[in-house]
């Protein structure tokens, strides 16, 4: 185990970040996520510069005090974007111009103001400017996105040093990205070349993008042996509950994911069968919509003692839920990714245990 010393909190590994792209966890207060326990939010660097805007930050202080949140905060470059919102951008080694896709309105996000805006928002564990990659990408052009990522996260640093103290967060930490797609050796070296530049921690970035769970690993597998053991490893966006213990196996330290809050939108739910994580049928899915549960008055989680959130949702029946979301009621969806995070989140504390 390590731990993470932020500005707002220690953080014990392995842990799972909810996501709060534009400050919020979907269907979620601040107040919830910390009834969850969850020790740290990631929010998203583009979006957030679009909307409320830097002026707005800038009054607040940061992100921190506009979402009312005491806890720790990681986040994303806007590289993800650059996957993401590919038919909305141009890149360059300046950076990456992008088609707002609010207004239409064009910006250019270079390294060294995505650091800017990061600083801005107060974060406590800033992310290079990258380039994630998509799973097919030639073998060329690859090798020219990380030597490209590798001279924008040389810029980020100088950035984050020069604009440390001035910053919402002046005891934040840098994250590098590795990128590399699932060529073993391309990541290895990309690795390296991080290493030597120097960060906080890093990060595994252009996975869960589409490639086999046995190509991610394997390339996870082969970093464990390079990143330094004593600073923190992050996957970022996956994945699914039995991927994530497999990725613990082979080092990895922090997680985000959407699959938690998404598919608990889709009345998609988590729960454990056993306590056996060593078995991949630890846990199972269920989709709150079937027959089955049209009458199953069964809780949707036994109470626990000092678990709020196990008392909520205790008082609840998946009968009830089933009627929620069959008859479209918004609490449906709070009910359901409240289920989903305690999952995760609970996951994560077995593994740490």
């Amino acid at each position: 185990m390590k731990i993470i010393k932020t500005p707002h909190g220690e953080l014990k590994t392995p842990f799972f970040m909810p996501i709060a792209t534009q400050g919020a966890v979907k269907t979620l207060s601040s107040f919830d996520v910390e009834r969850l326990g969850s020790p740290i939010l990631l929010a998203n660097t583009y979006h957030l510069y679009l909307r409320p805007g830097m002026e707005v930050m800038t009054k607040f202080g940061g992100l921190h005090n506009f979402m009312s949140w005491p806890g720790a905060i990681l986040t994303d470059s806007g590289g993800y974007q650059v996957f993401s919102l590919a038919k909305m951008r141009k890149l360059s080694e300046q950076g990456v111009e992008f088609a707002s896709h609010i207004d239409g309105s064009r910006h250019l996000l270079t390294p060294e103001k995505s650091i800017q805006i990061q600083q801005n928002l107060g974060s406590d564990i800033v992310m290079v400017l990258d380039e994630c990659t998509p799973p097919c990408m030639p073998p060329d052009e690859l090798k020219l996105s990380v030597d490209r990522t590798t001279r924008w996260a040389e810029r980020c640093k100088i950035e984050f040093e020069k604009g440390r103290v001035a910053s919402n967060n002046p005891g934040a930490q840098l994250f590098g990205i590795v990128q590399g797609g699932t060529d073993v050796e391309l990541r290895k070296k990309h690795a390296e070349n991080l290493v030597k530049i120097g960060f906080d921690g890093y990060a595994i970035g252009g996975l869960s993008v589409g490639e086999p769970f046995a190509d991610a690993l394997r390339t996870v597998e082969a970093l464990n042996k390079i990143l330094p053991q004593d600073k923190p490893r992050y996957f970022m966006g996956g994945g699914q509950p039995h991927e994530i213990v497999e990725y613990v196996k082979h080092g990895v330290d922090m997680f985000d994911c959407v699959l938690p809050t998404r598919n608990a939108r889709h009345g998609l739910l988590y729960r454990f069968k056993h306590t056996d994580l060593t078995q991949p049928d630890f846990y199972e899915t269920i989709h709150i919509t079937n027959e089955k549960w049209k009458s199953d008055q069964t809780p949707l989680m036994d109470a626990q003692p000092g678990d709020p959130i196990a008392e909520e949702l205790s008082r609840y029946s998946f009968a009830y839920l089933r009627h929620l979301f069959v008859s479209e009621e918004i609490l449906g969806q709070r009910l359901a990714t409240l289920m989903n995070l305690h999952f995760y989140l609970e996951l994560l504390e077995r593994l740490r245990a």
